[in-house]
């Protein structure tokens, strides 16, 4: 299907201009797919407005007062302008012929853009679908490692087969009792990194703070356009509420660092 690019509503960050308002930027250098119809870049993006898309997430984060801002290479420059840095399913060889994998300057810059206060959101994805090899390199900075497997698999629209109802009292799941993740892959943590949500051992939502910034990552791309309302997902699923109540987390801990 075709994808409605909100050119205007989205501005392409690459200067490190800060805003006076929270800014939430969205990596789009290693996730970099180009639609084969289109050939337009699309797949978890504020201007996806297709069910592969984040432009609903990307609507909350602004029904909160902040600006949306898409990155190219994550510099030291990029970064510095940012509030919220949201890094989503890093590409193989399959969804890309020249995949920017997270490198050694990309570590580096991240890491020292936390350290001093930076917000990280990792949702990566399952096995084969995510570059894992360079994505833990980055990870491990924080002490976690997503694992290359396939947790939650759902067939068809048997939509209980990806249901987590044990939540946790967290702030993501505040007034939730039920959400939806689909094909997830666990994280292994260290150091001082902690579970969100476990589920028969394995963790599949880790948080971790680090230096004067917080990162939070999950397995999987999560509360994209297909999986965030009821279009498809039954009305017993709250990932809305989930995602209302992640917006307000990251941009609580954006404020006070």
């Amino acid at each position: 299907m075709p994808v409605t690019m909100l050119v205007l509503a989205v501005t392409l960050f690459s200067s490190g201009t800060a805003y006076s308002q929270p800014v939430i930027g969205l990596d789009n250098w290693f996730n970099r797919e180009i639609n084969a119809k289109t050939g337009q870049p699309f797949h978890y993006l504020w201007t996806d407005t297709e069910f592969s898309g984040y432009s609903r997430w990307g609507d909350i984060f602004k029904s909160g007062g902040a600006k949306l801002v898409t990155l190219a290479k994550p510099t030291a420059a990029a970064l510095k302008g940012i509030d919220v840095y949201i890094i989503v399913d890093p590409d193989t060889t399959t969804e890309s012929k020249s995949p920017n994998y997270i490198l050694e300057d990309d570590i580096k810059a991240i890491k020292a853009w936390v350290k001093k206060g930076g917000v990280l959101a990792v949702l990566a994805n399952d096995a084969p679908n995510c570059e894992f090899t360079n994505l833990n390199k980055l990870m491990k900075e924080f002490g976690m490692k997503f694992n290359h497997v396939t947790l939650h698999p759902v067939t068809g629209t048997n939509w209980e087969m990806g249901a987590c109802v044990n939540l946790p009292a967290h702030p993501v799941f505040k007034g939730v009792s039920k959400i939806y993740i689909k094909e997830v892959s666990d994280i292994v943590l260290s150091g001082n990194a902690k579970p969100v949500l476990t589920e028969n051992g394995k963790v599949l939502i880790a948080e971790a703070e680090f230096g004067k910034g917080y990162v939070f990552a999950i397995g999987d791309p999560w509360i994209y356009n297909e999986y965030i309302d009821h279009d498809r997902l039954p009305e017993s699923f709250q990932n809305r509420k989930a995602a209302e109540n992640l917006t307000d987390l990251l941009l609580d801990k954006a404020v006070t660092k």
